[in-house]
């Protein structure tokens, strides 16, 4: 039988035994953050999304506005000028904010930032891009001076005003199925709560036990 000295010395040299075990093990324990780690390894590109209805009319704006702006960057006369500045910033604004959009979605970064309401967002930003583009190729086509270039950006202003157009009433439609889905979610555990709070009441042996 072991007595108090012995059982200190095999205590000691377990502990030892696990501090020199520990230190050459190879899998040491960290304190440092897994967020901190992964850096920009944690960014990943959604295929799902960019090979869905929205990635795809994302994509087709992105390239009409492109296009559209370089038709109008390469006119270099214009009497009067009017028309082609606004048509110049329209087509600008709207590549710019949409193709950040388009990189926020594709890189899932929107979930990063849950205190914005992305889709809302992206709802006013199609929905404010087809008016502008409408009204910039309107007026371009009525005082153009019939030259190509001038001609192919009224003709992608217009086809980007129906790609926003499409994306405005398809943003519109999900909006609402989300959120008849949430009224309804809301009302089911409505429903259930009562119905538990009804059973309670019914059931006077848990009211006993309360008491």
């Amino acid at each position: 039988m072991r007595n108090g000295d012995d059982l200190e010395g095999f205590d000691g040299e377990a502990s030892s035994t696990s501090m020199i075990s520990g230190a050459s093990s190879p899998y040491q324990p960290t304190t440092e953050p897994v967020s901190q780690r992964r850096g920009l390894g944690g960014l990943r590109c959604d295929l799902d999304y960019l090979r869905g209805t929205f990635g795809r009319i994302k994509l087709a704006e992105v390239v009409l506005a492109l296009i559209a702006f370089i038709c109008i960057e390469t006119i270099m006369e214009c009497s009067p000028c009017e028309g082609l500045y606004f048509f110049e910033f329209v087509s600008c604004s709207a590549l710019v904010v949409t193709g950040v959009l388009l990189l926020m979605f594709s890189l899932n970064l929107h979930t990063r930032i849950p205190q914005i309401n992305w889709n809302l967002t992206d709802l006013v930003n199609t929905g404010l891009s087809t008016f502008f583009f409408f009204i910039a190729s309107v007026v371009l086509a009525a005082l153009n001076h019939k030259t190509g270039a001038e001609i192919t950006a009224v003709i992608f202003g217009f086809l980007a005003m129906a790609a926003y157009a499409v994306n405005t009433y398809l943003a519109i439609k999900k909006w609402r199925m989300n959120s008849r889905q949430q009224s309804s979610r809301q009302t089911s555990d409505y429903i259930r709560a009562r119905t538990e709070s009804r059973d309670v009441d019914h059931r006077p042996e848990i009211q006993r036990l309360d008491a």
